[in-house]
C-alpha cells in the first residue's frame, strides 16, 4: 500500500516521540527528492527541513481536501494549520504532485504553498531550514 501525505506529515511533525529517521524511512525513499516552491532539495535536505519544523511545530492538522492516486503517480491538496511552539499559529494551502518508488514510498514530490494565516515570517515554512 502506498504513503499518503496526511500519513507522513503525522508521523513527522504530530507524532512526538518519533524518531525522524524512523518517520522518514516509513514514507520517503532513499532517492527521494522534493521541490517546493519552485526550489529543490534531496532526501538530505528534506530532513533537515522537518528537523527544523519539529524544533518549530508544537502541534496541529492536516485537512485534506482532494487526493487522487494512479499507478505510481499521486496529487493531492491539503490545508495544514500548525501551532507553534511560542503558541502562535500558522496555516498553509499545499498542492502536491508526487511519484511513488516501487515500495509505495514517495520518490519525488513537488509543491507549491500558499499561507493562509499567519506571520510574514511563517510565509517560507514549507521549505525552512533554519
Amino acid at each position: 500500500m502506498a504513503t499518503t501525505i496526511a500519513a507522513a506529515l503525522t508521523d513527522l511533525l504530530l507524532t512526538p516521540g518519533l524518531p525522524l529517521d524512523e518517520a522518514l524511512d516509513r514514507h520517503f525513499a532513499p532517492e527521494y527528492r522534493q521541490r517546493t516552491d519552485g526550489s529543490w532539495i534531496d532526501r538530505a535536505g528534506f530532513a533537515e527541513h522537518i528537523a527544523h519544523l519539529r524544533g518549530v511545530v508544537a502541534g496541529g492538522a492536516i485537512h485534506v481536501h482532494d487526493e487522487l492516486g494512479e499507478g505510481m503517480r499521486y496529487a493531492e491538496r491539503h490545508t495544514v494549520d500548525i501551532v507553534k511552539a511560542d503558541g502562535s499559529t500558522a496555516s498553509h494551502e499545499v498542492y502536491v504532485f508526487a511519484e511513488f518508488a516501487d515500495d509505495g514510498r514517495f520518490a519525488r514530490l513537488e509543491e507549491v504553498t500558499l499561507m493562509v494565516a499567519g506571520d510574514e515570517a511563517d510565509r517560507d515554512l514549507g521549505s525552512a531550514r533554519g
